[in-house]
């Protein structure tokens, strides 16, 4: 099951179906993921107290335990760094959600979980 949650005030995507598709592919149906979208400050704390990195991120993920699991994407860093990958706005978060989803898989990162990864992108047009 998928609950998606935002603290971030602008650029939040429109419609689960996508994300609900993914993680479903990803992790299984009887996976519990929370998606937040937050903004700079809440990924930067989130960034100190579990990565000891006081700047925010694109990305974090979770794992809680076999069956659960919680990613949150900031929103703003994002918006700025998916130009750095050429990508635009909406096509980046759908990408970072894929790697995330990885993540809480137990894929660390490298040529396995890039190709993983890929396999999940063309089926998902991402």
């Amino acid at each position: 099951m998928l609950q998606i949650s935002a603290t971030a005030k602008k650029d939040v995507p429109k419609g689960a179906s996508f994300f609900n598709e993914v993680s479903e592919r990803i992790l299984g149906k009887n996976y519990d993921l929370s998606l937040v979208f937050v903004g700079n400050t809440l990924s930067r704390k989130l960034n100190l107290a579990h990565r000891h990195i006081d700047k925010p991120t694109d990305i974090l993920s979770f794992t809680l335990d076999k069956n659960s699991g919680e990613i949150f994407i900031n929103l703003p860093y994002s918006k700025v760094k998916c130009k750095k990958f050429d990508r635009v706005f909406s096509n980046y978060i759908k990408f970072l959600f894929i790697h995330g989803c990885f993540h809480l898989k137990g894929f660390e990162h490298g040529s396995r979980m890039d190709s993983e990864e890929l396999k999940i992108q063309k089926e998902f047009n991402v």
